[in-house]
């Protein structure tokens, strides 16, 4: 599964699970069947689709009484400009897109980029409700004001108002163009567009950067490089004697995981008993084992700026090529424990894989991941972990290639252990 393919590919969370969904197939991964979990195949290996989110799973050759869940999560998502539902507005002879801000993206990275835009568009066709997903050939831009306008930026810093400053320039010369009829045109004369999903992205493609090309630059390093390295892993795991393997890829955890596609939806626990009855176990088994179990919850971390080394906590910050991260914190934004973190040293001893520790400085509360919302909601032991990157929520992110190639590494030891 090639790395800049799917970076490059994944411009939305529809197109993520798309280009998963795709890679699973052609492995021999089959769609479940939630009509008949008796069908299950002890060895076997399946997926789930919830919009942007998927689930794929090795069934055990031999399920018995102490089966265990080796669980590896993610997300789909990444901070971004979504289309507004009436997006259209016009001034200065140009038709504006208005955007709504999802997640916490980096502001002043969108300006002065080519973006393209793509999405899910949902539409009628012969009395019947059908989706497509799209992408558009065309690229917008949100246009920085000149200096010669703003003398103070370069002294005061670039102030931006995302309700103002954040609209997408789109169609010159027409004043009464209308978004929603090009993607009309996006469909057949038979479809008539009901309703979009559509967001803005990078449109510049994935590279390699550095004197010795030991760095990645690319948009959505957050969190499609976590979902690589676990699908990259998964694809080269066959299933486990006899405990579950799965991988969990979510949508919305940039906006706190509260949807149905979400961490802290029920598509993960609800599709967990179903591969548990499958197997014919007792159900209040299942309970047990997911305490006696392991997920490893995978996000990125952040690298020690090399200009700003005062913003991290000296003892506790990791650095670009010197092995993944385990994240850790006492208000437990992070789910990693005592007993979790010494099983992770385990695994990474076992891989070969160096190891890092990421703490917050005290004066600068950290983010969250999907870990403690799984492990509080399943009762399973959690470590988060990551890979060290910089400018995290920009447009355009950079990580190191030793890093990526650790973190596949290590999943599939843990998957395959």
């Amino acid at each position: 599964m090639e790395f800049f393919n799917f970076l490059d590919f994944s411009v939305t969370p529809f197109h993520t699970v798309e280009f998963l969904r795709s890679e699973l197939d052609k492995s021999g991964f089959a769609p479940v069947n939630f009509e008949d979990s008796q069908s299950l195949v002890p060895g076997k290996a399946y997926y789930a689709v919830r919009g942007g989110a998927l689930v794929a799973f090795w069934m055990p050759r031999n399920v018995v009484s102490t089966s265990k869940f080796r669980l590896a999560l993610a997300h789909t998502d990444f901070p971004a400009l979504k289309v507004t539902p009436n997006p259209d507005k016009s001034c200065a002879g140009v038709s504006t897109l208005h955007t709504e801000v999802y997640g916490s993206p980096l502001f002043t990275s969108w300006l002065d980029r080519d973006l393209g835009y793509a999405g899910l568009l949902a539409f009628e066709k012969s009395g019947k409700l059908e989706t497509k997903l799209v992408r558009g050939e065309k690229l917008f831009r949100i246009p920085q004001l000149a200096v010669h306008l703003n003398r103070g930026v370069n002294q005061d810093g670039l102030k931006v108002n995302p309700q103002t400053d954040l609209d997408a320039l789109w169609v010159g010369g027409e004043k009464s163009a209308k978004f929603v009829d090009s993607l009309q045109s996006l469909l057949a004369p038979d479809e008539k567009l009901l309703d979009f999903d559509v967001q803005l992205f990078d449109a510049q493609g994935a590279n390699k950067g550095g004197m010795n090309d030991e760095w990645i630059y690319s948009g959505r390093l957050d969190n499609l490089s976590s979902c690589h390295a676990i699908a990259e892993a998964l694809l080269k795991t066959e299933a486990s004697e006899n405990d579950f393997v799965v991988a969990a890829f979510f949508n919305n955890e940039e906006v706190g995981s509260t949807t149905r596609e979400g961490a802290a939806g029920n598509f993960l626990q609800s599709l967990l008993r179903w591969m548990w009855n499958g197997a014919k176990l007792p159900q209040e088994l299942l309970d047990v084992s997911l305490s006696e179990s392991l997920a490893l919850s995978i996000d990125m971390a952040h690298a020690m700026h090399p200009d700003f080394p005062q913003k991290h906590e000296s003892n506790h910050a990791p650095i670009l090529g010197e092995g993944i991260v385990l994240k850790s914190n006492a208000q437990k934004r992070y789910a990693s424990d005592v007993l979790a973190s010494a099983r992770l040293k385990m695994l990474c001893e076992s891989a070969s894989v160096k190891l890092q520790t990421f703490i917050g400085r005290n004066d600068i509360p950290c983010g969250s991941t999907v870990g403690p919302t799984i492990s509080a909601r399943l009762g399973i032991p959690t470590v988060d972990i990551g890979e060290p990157m910089l400018s995290m929520h920009s447009i355009r992110e950079m990580m190191a290639v030793s890093d990526h190639e650790s973190m596949i590494r290590l999943v599939n030891g843990f998957f395959c252990a």
